[in-house]
């Protein structure tokens, strides 16, 4: 259907709309016209997504002053969904329009692991290995040698087809990364370099929120996108963890012996270097005296990483004297992760604002803030300059010299905590020392700043009034809006005694009462037998449910459930998790029923839909509060508390809330 929301026509492609999605899209064009960030709030299942594309794809045709829409999303099922949504209103729009229906290009965006096609490289499982692999096929030395010598030397076809073909490519039409794949494979060019090069010219692009917020990612992925882009953050509830996990760093004993032996490795190539092309340091040398730290990077194959700090924040200077030889700096390098192995030999916590680590660091190893900023760019260089393969082995080292250059850039916002053991685990000695942000505003203010649109939006929000506290900004427009429609299939039920009339709670006191747990397992058995289909439980986490699941076995429980359905069961593990799902489903759709047993806040709870037979009834067991005893935790509602008068009880009720109301949402769309 058409009709005009003011002077825009919106082309929206179902013949019926819900008077909240009319609401909604109204909302979104005030924030548009007054061109500032925003605040929507509209129930689950209601169409969001296809609204927001509607009327901003609309809204591009009928004001062509506004640049491309930037969607981030949580989750690849959630980006393609997108797309599936932004294909219907495309082709709805040119239907509409005609042959003189101006082009459009829509794309998603992901890591190397969700678009590569390269047979071996496309094998590996995990994300680091898959960028390290790509690397040492498509970097611009291995192409200079393997021209010398084709034989010897493996290139990556696909590059190679990119490189001389794909960047004068002018496409149109919607690209899910299923799409970019058959394209790369059929037109023998690199998805992932394609879809990087592409998002200069596309008019929507969808990709994950790390893309936008994260500074290592953001940096090189999305400094071209222009002021008067209109960014989205979809599914929002938890947009504070991510700006807050972009810039936390997390580093264990594993951590400090990888660093060792990353550090003789260098050490080793630095001394041969010298020995057969002492030259090449001597050119690095002299890049980082006028300092041009970048400047090795000649195409987006050769990068490694850029710093992980805010784009303001980046030091625009040359490196500091002491670090600029390699091997000065490697001497370097020795003194900071032998600080921090002794800084780890702890028997009580210690807790370290970011002035005392510096001051503390001074004194005890004579490095200064200064040096520790330039840390992660200088090893970023010489990884470049000594051209080393399978890049992912020096994770552990590249993990010290992000931590040194946070602590050295930020003064405020930040917390040090050095603890002796995991507070689950207190037996175990396992030491960690995390340098946690406690301010999501510092990653949400480069995106504020820079984009005139900023529109902040999800399902479950409420209340509006504590992201604009959490995250320090002043919004155009904030509107919640509620569900018109009475929909008498849902069918909520708050059970607070089991079949015995004992009281049940997942309380920490009650949580792990033999009587509180055979009622849980009790109403499972007695719901898997009425409920047909799927069925869906959250657990507040993967401890408590391996600890309920164990004893049920142990009560003979566990094999009254699978006489009316099978059992599956969510894991850390992400590929894990997807063959669990993928089964479920399976399950689902041959009729035999199943159960899959979930966390709050894991992967199943964030962006996957069980529509229809998937998803016929949500079993939470106790509300999803957050471990209160993580004293990361302890420290950021202290940080809030004074810096923007949140409340504790608030901010903890607000949280368990936000993250209960998406896990019982996962079913509400059917």
């Amino acid at each position: 259907m058409k009709f005009y929301i003011e002077d825009v026509l919106v082309y929206f492609p179902y013949q019926y709309i819900y008077p909240e999605q009319y609401s909604y899209m109204v909302a979104l064009k005030h924030s548009l016209d007054a061109q500032g960030p925003c605040v929507l709030e509209m129930p689950s299942g209601t169409g969001k997504t296809v609204s927001l594309l509607s009327l901003i794809v609309s809204y591009q045709l009928a004001k062509p002053s506004i640049g491309k829409l930037v969607y981030c999303s949580r989750t690849v099922p959630e980006i393609e969904q997108v797309l599936e949504e932004a294909r219907k209103v495309i082709k709805y729009r040119d239907t509409e329009l005609g042959p003189g229906a101006p082009p459009l290009m829509c794309l998603a965006m992901s890591s190397r692991r969700n678009l590569c096609v390269h047979p071996r490289v496309a094998e590996e499982r995990e994300g680091k290995s898959v960028d390290s692999k790509c690397r040492d096929i498509t970097a611009s030395w291995v192409r200079e040698r393997a021209k010398a010598d084709p034989t010897a030397v493996e290139v990556c076809e696909f590059f190679e087809g990119f490189e001389a073909k794909g960047k004068d490519a002018l496409v149109n039409g919607v690209y899910s990364l299923q799409d970019l794949r058959e394209f790369g494979k059929a037109r023998g060019w690199c998805p992932y370099f394609f879809a990087r090069h592409m998002i200069n010219f596309a008019n929507i692009v969808v990709y994950s929120y790390q893309y936008m917020l994260d500074p290592k990612i953001s940096t090189l992925i999305s400094k071209e996108i222009k002021v008067n882009s209109v960014v989205v953050f979809d599914e929002a509830h938890n947009i504070d963890n991510v700006c807050i996990d972009a810039l936390s760093i997390h580093i264990n004993q594993r951590t400090i012996d990888g660093c060792a032996k990353n550090l003789i490795k260098l050490n080793n190539t630095i001394t041969h270097l010298k020995a057969v092309d002492a030259d090449r340091l001597q050119k690095e040398y002299s890049r980082l005296v006028q300092g041009l730290a970048q400047s090795g990077i000649n195409t987006m194959a050769d990068e490694i990483g850029t710093d992980p700090v805010l784009p303001e924040d980046v030091i625009k200077e040359a490196v500091p004297g002491n670090i600029r030889k390699a091997e000065h700096f490697l001497a370097f390098l020795k003194r900071l992760v032998e600080y921090i192995r002794i800084r780890l030999r702890v028997h009580q916590v210690v807790t370290e604002s970011p002035l005392a680590f510096l001051q503390n660091i001074y004194t005890a190893a004579s490095i200064d803030a200064k040096t520790l900023k330039f840390c992660s760019s200088r090893l970023n260089s010489l990884i470049r300059t000594l051209e080393l393969p399978d890049v992912s082995q020096f994770s552990p080292i590249s993990v010290i010299a992000d931590f040194a250059t946070l602590a050295g850039t930020y003064n405020d916002g930040f917390v040090l905590i050095v603890e002796p053991y995991d507070e689950r685990n207190p037996n175990i000695h396992d030491p960690v020392l995390q340098y946690s942000c406690l301010d999501a505003h510092l990653a949400m203010k480069p995106v504020l700043t820079k984009f005139r649109n900023v529109i902040i939006t999800s399902g479950t929000l409420s209340p509006l009034d504590m992201y604009t506290k959490i995250l320090n900004f002043k919004p155009v427009l904030t509107e919640r809006l509620t569900m018109s429609l009475a929909r008498s299939c849902v069918c909520p039920v708050v059970v607070t005694r089991g079949s015995d009339q004992v009281a049940i709670s997942s309380s920490y006191e009650t949580r792990g009462d033999m009587a509180v747990v055979r009622n849980f397992g009790n109403l499972l058995v007695e719901m898997s037998a009425i409920v047909p289909d799927g069925l869906i439980c959250f657990f507040t986490s993967y401890l408590y449910m391996e600890q309920v699941v164990g004893m049920w076995n142990e009560m003979g429980l566990l094999n009254g459930v699978l006489a009316n359905k099978l059992i599956f069961v969510e894991t850390p593990d992400a590929a894990e998790s997807s063959l669990a799902l993928q089964n479920y489903k399976k399950a689902c759709d041959s009729g035999r029923g199943a159960v899959l047993l979930s966390v709050a806040r894991g992967k199943v709870s964030e962006g996957i839909d069980f529509d229809n037979h998937y998803g016929r009834c949500v079993i939470l067991f106790g509300i999803p509060f957050v471990y209160t005893e993580s004293r990361v935790l302890k420290a950021r509602l202290e940080f809030l508390r004074d810096r923007y008068q949140v409340k504790e009880k608030d901010f903890l009720t607000f949280d368990a809330m936000r993250t209960a109301a998406q896990c019982i949402g996962r079913v509400i769309r059917g």
